[in-house]
């Protein structure tokens, strides 16, 4: 069906031709346009720039001319219910530019009303640095990591192969490897297509427990050591919940179990693919800690960290006290918001289940902070993060480094058609048809990956700059500026209350958090005191 437009035209040659016996003027109209038109469906199905194209040769191309002119049809054709915003919009069209390398400047400035409650900037300075064009970096790896890890400020955030296609996981190792950053697996493990290209990884382990388990579905101590001593393997993460549908297990259904996918996960071909909701591994928070433990002693001392959501804040609170008391402190945490994405989540959990980016990353640092081991762990922040300026906020609300799913996405080819689950994704992306994703052409891809990464930390690099600070690590929140209302602006240290180093030690009644569910956590539980 997608190459039934094509077909036609094709087919419509002949008949013009064939026309044009009896009504010359009228066949050669018809057989002109005809063969112009094959033509140029034969080039869009031939073509290795654009997956959409060459998915559906011809039909794209009323896509692309109404995007042309956009700004003039917008009020008649796009503004509906159903649209997708114009944040999204905005977003997309900034990763597009820098994945293609075009200019990424703005004429008449500002988009947005700077008066509007909830505006927020970051303040600049009157004498800004110049720094060296180096990316910037964060190690990863606390007192107990024999092997820690410099990487990228900006990494690939979690998305397994199977959600994604082979295709565009090999695009986005690729891009990785070129600009010299890191590509988290997601829960489905690490696949020939994450190894083909060499890139730094990231391999995350869900409740699955994907490359790593046992026949009924437990954890392989043996597996997991053999996998982790890959010297592609810079860090494992335990992925406890994600932002997008946190307390969610999930199910790949048996026909969609490949060989490859059944060879990634350890699972058999053609079985339904269970994912549980919670981890048998461990029940309580000091388990968590012996589980963290024997992980960095299995892969050698490498950095090993965990992935929440946070929900519940008595249960984040037992963690950090077993993390406390049991002197075993996670090399890292990423924290991911409730506004992350998924290819398939039900409504209620993708709207209304979790705590967003913003209270959940100053919960956790501030809870390090006030027990005095903030030193100890990196922080990761997650969660629709796109631009230089979504970095520079949650630098500036406590994070180390950010990871970003949907931009690389979206610099994969992701037109946000929202088909994922179906099977029938128009760019290749998030599809197993070999007819769909042989579309996206991996080295073209790969190189879009790699520049939106790096147009990406140029822009960080140039806003650090214009604060006066040398890394983004220095940002405060101080720097951070929120508007109230009408009147009046905040900084995020005004509007926030922020823990001191030791005040968890000396008095849990500073923050409201604290002073009610402080005394509920016990590093024994989970489950909290009545």
């Amino acid at each position: 069906m997608r190459y039934l437009p094509l077909v036609f035209v094709i087919f419509l040659v002949p008949l013009g031709l064939l026309l044009a016996k009896s009504a010359p003027f009228w066949g050669g109209v018809i057989s002109s346009i005809a063969i112009l038109l094959s033509v140029l469906g034969l080039f869009d199905l031939l073509q290795n720039k654009s997956a959409v194209l060459k998915n559906y040769p011809l039909v794209a191309r009323l896509r692309f001319l109404l995007e042309h002119f956009r700004p003039e049809i917008r009020q008649y054709f796009l503004e509906s219910d159903h649209e997708e915003t114009p944040f999204s919009r905005e977003q997309r069209a900034l990763v597009y530019r820098r994945a293609k390398g075009m200019e990424g400047l703005r004429p008449f400035g500002t988009l947005r009303n700077v008066n509007e409650v909830g505006h927020e900037w970051i303040n600049h300075s009157v004498v800004p640095k110049h720094l060296p064009k180096d990316p910037f970096t964060v190690t990863f790896g606390g007192p107990d990591c024999t092997r820690p890890y410099t990487g990228s400020a900006l990494n690939i955030s979690g998305m397994s192969y199977g959600a994604l296609s082979p295709s565009a996981i090999e695009a986005l190792n690729q891009g990785a490897k070129r600009g010299g950053f890191a590509h988290t697996t997601g829960e489905g493990s690490i696949s020939k297509f994450h190894r083909k290209h060499g890139g730094d990884l990231i391999w995350q382990i869900g409740s699955g427990y994907f490359g790593c388990r046992t026949l009924d579905g437990h954890f392989d101590p043996q597996k997991f050591a053999e996998t982790s001593a890959d010297d592609q393997v810079k860090m494992i993460e335990i992925k406890l919940s994600q932002g997008a549908k946190p307390g969610h297990g999930g199910i790949l259904l048996g026909p969609k179990v490949t060989g490859e996918i059944a060879a990634a996960r350890g699972v058999e071909v053609g079985v339904d693919c269970v994912s549980p909701s919670g981890h048998s591994t461990f029940s309580t928070p000091l388990e968590l800690c012996e589980f963290i433990s024997q992980l960095r002693a299995l892969s050698g001392g490498k950095p090993i960290g965990f992935k929440m959501c946070v929900g519940h804040p008595w249960e984040w609170f037992a963690i950090a006290k077993a993390i406390k008391e049991s002197g075993i402190s996670p090399d890292f945490i990423t924290i991911d918001g409730a506004e992350g994405g998924t290819g398939a989540a039900p409504v209620e959990f993708a709207d209304h289940k979790g705590a967003p980016l913003r209270e959940g990353l100053m919960l956790a640092h501030n809870t390090l902070v006030g027990l005095g081991i903030r030193d100890q762990v990196k922080l990761i922040a997650s969660g629709k993060l796109i631009s230089a300026f979504d970095m520079c906020r949650v630098f500036s609300l406590g994070a180390d480094s950010c990871n970003v799913a949907r931009g690389f996405m979206f610099a994969l080819g992701c037109i946000q058609a929202q088909a994922c689950h179906t099977g029938k994704c128009p760019t290749g992306v998030t599809t197993q048809d070999p007819g769909r994703y042989k579309a996206l052409v991996v080295g073209d891809k790969s190189t879009r990956v790699a520049n939106f990464h790096h147009n990406t930390m140029t822009a960080l690099r140039e806003a650090v700059e214009s604060s006066g600070l040398s890394h983004p690590s220095e940002f405060t929140p101080h720097h951070l500026m929120i508007r109230i209302n009408s009147r009046e602006a905040r900084s995020a240290a005004s509007q926030y209350l922020w823990l001191k180093a030791g005040d968890l030690e000396v008095n849990d009644a500073v923050h409201p958090a604290f002073a009610k569910y402080w005394d509920r956590a016990q590093s024994s539980t989970f489950a909290g005191a009545t």
